[in-house]
């Protein structure tokens, strides 16, 4: 395993939701990026980012890691999920919350009909 692999497996261990990204959580530096930022903080999911930009080896690394071509990737208990256009689509169906709650992870309650 290269020393980006060992990186990008410490970081996925290390916390319950972690995003492969460009940028920060807080400043995110894509579109795409800012998305799923805006999707987890609309669920109060806490969440690890991990700039890519800062470091070329995982930005690359981790492409190869999940086999997935494109940023940002999100790991939920160290399972990959997807990129922005997977977890957009998973939460506009709910089934993002409902996969998230299975996996122990508090989700904010969607706000019911009248």
């Amino acid at each position: 395993m290269t020393d980006a692999n060992t990186t990008i497996k410490a970081e996925i261990e290390s916390q319950d939701v972690v995003v492969f990204m460009k940028g920060t959580p807080q400043f995110p530096m894509c579109g795409f990026s800012g998305q799923v930022v805006q999707i987890l903080n609309y669920l109060e999911v806490p969440f690890k980012g991990v700039n890519v930009l800062d470091d070329m080896a995982i930005r690359e690394g981790i492409k190869a890691f999940s086999n997935w071509p494109t940023i940002p990737q999100i790991y939920v208990k160290g399972e990959f999920v997807g990129g922005c256009d997977i977890t957009r689509e998973m939460f506009q169906s709910g089934e993002l919350q409902q996969f998230l709650s299975e996996k122990g992870i508090p989700v904010k309650a969607a706000p019911t009909a009248a």
